[in-house]
């Protein structure tokens, strides 16, 4: 499985380190509340609401280097268009992948 990792945030901030920090407090900041607006929209079967959330949260998959975990979301965010959740196992296991890379980022700072 896909690890997050800096790779396409230290391509985005080219070596400037207030750039890195500021794209990883976004991250540290925005991702708890987005992972658990999924939660919760995902229980309530609210597939639209969900669909918007599995959207941003592509954007910080993305960010984070986790290709697969990009293809994943894009695919799962078409599939909730049908409120098919086929895809929900699979996403839920790069959420709490990136869940562990936000509680070390926090732990090392």
């Amino acid at each position: 499985m896909e690890k997050p990792n800096f790779t396409i945030i230290n391509e985005y901030s080219n070596g400037d380190a207030a750039i890195k920090k500021m794209l990883l407090q976004i991250i540290i900041e925005e991702f708890p509340v987005e992972k658990e607006k999924y939660t919760t929209s995902f229980h309530n079967k609210d597939f639209i609401k969900t669909k918007e959330v599995v959207h941003k949260l592509k954007n910080k998959i993305r960010v984070l280097g986790l290709t697969h975990g990009c293809k994943i979301a894009v695919d799962y965010e078409k599939q909730l268009l049908d409120e098919n959740t086929a895809l929900h196992h699979e996403f839920e296991q790069i959420l709490e992948s990136i869940s562990e890379f936000v509680i070390h980022i926090k732990s090392t700072r």
